[in-house]
């Protein structure tokens, strides 16, 4: 809770994404303001002796042990099949030469706007598109802007897709699907995104992503593993650009206190990263959107190795790639 200088107050929460996915934490929002609660079948605090938690925590144990394996399995397959991509999310870019600051904590730059919904609905029809395919539009060419495009001239857009149906209660509750386009006319029509946006969807359904089935392996995989695989969740490209829209959510979600916020945005943070991490993996651009209260937000986490990274800067991009759509947008570093 902050108090603000006009008698309002903001409300943060912070979770981590190892634990609950963007539309799980909408979820828990909602439940919490309309007093919902969910039985997750986990036992009482001080329910069980010490010996009884070993035991059951052990037998629960071996009971993953088949789905360990199917794991390990699985990781080892993709790994012989895909030596070259792996090879490409581990060092997706050339790394700098090492200098005393390359451990400096970097204070990634975001923002976050706001646009009426229904401008941004009149945008999408007007380029011949959704909500999704402007979104995606949108975020091809900041990409473009900021220098994430590759050889070719194309941007690599790498989306979460969310599973979760009604009564779901997996923290995390989704897929991943990556398309590559042209942004040079995604400000003026919005055609093949939607396109590839559609197949990607339904290649999704077709043929799972294989990778999904190596998550029973995070808790056990090496942290020098794990941050030299960074990049391997938004896909084998060297500059993805991450994109995350959580739709209409529930307007539940926008009272945490009872009452309908003005304002409410979600978006990624990963808190004390180092500058040679960031250096390493060719900078980041993370843009995530939601609809609620009568407005879309957009919000942006974006860092470009070499470059000036500020928030003026930022907002800048941002400015210049909503001009581009002929879009309205209340913005706020």
């Amino acid at each position: 809770m902050l108090p603000l200088e006009n008698n309002g107050t903001a409300v943060s929460l912070v979770a981590s994404h190892t634990v609950v996915d963007g539309l799980a934490l909408g979820q828990v929002l909602a439940d919490a303001a309309e007093d919902r609660t969910h039985e997750l079948g986990y036992p009482l605090p001080g329910s069980r002796t010490k010996r009884q938690a070993v035991l059951e925590d052990g037998r629960q144990t071996l009971a993953s042990v088949p789905e360990l394996l199917k794991a390990l399995t699985t990781m080892a397959r993709l790994a012989r099949h895909g030596r070259r991509d792996l090879a490409s999310s581990i060092a997706a870019a050339p790394p700098p030469p090492r200098a005393a600051h390359d451990n400096e904590v970097v204070i990634v730059p975001t923002l976050s706007a706001f646009v009426d919904l229904a401008e941004w609905d009149g945008c999408a029809k007007r380029l011949g598109g959704t909500s999704n395919s402007l979104f995606s539009g949108f975020a091809a060419r900041l990409g473009a802007r900021m220098g994430r495009l590759l050889a070719d001239g194309t941007v690599t857009l790498a989306f979460p897709v969310g599973e979760r149906i009604q009564g779901d209660t997996r923290g995390n509750a989704l897929t991943f699907a990556n398309i590559t386009v042209d942004p040079t006319n995604a400000a003026v029509d919005l055609g093949e995104l939607r396109v590839k946006l559609k197949q990607a969807l339904t290649g999704l359904a077709e043929a799972p992503n294989e990778m999904l089935a190596t998550l029973p392996l995070a808790a056990m995989t090496p942290r020098w593993v794990a941050r030299r695989l960074v990049g391997a969740g938004l896909g084998t490209s060297a500059l993805p650009i991450g994109c995350s829209n959580l739709g209409v959510l529930d307007p539940a979600a926008n009272r945490p206190d009872g009452t309908d916020a003005d304002y409410a945005y979600g978006r990624l943070i990963e808190p004390g990263i180092p500058k040679a991490t960031l250096d390493r993996i060719g900078g980041q651009l993370f843009v995530a959107s939601g609809r609620v209260a009568g407005k879309i937000f957009i919000t942006v986490v974006a860092y470009r190795p070499g470059q000036m990274n500020s928030s003026d800067q930022l907002r800048e991009f941002v400015s210049q790639t909503f001009a581009e759509f002929n879009l309205t947008a209340e913005i706020d570093c």
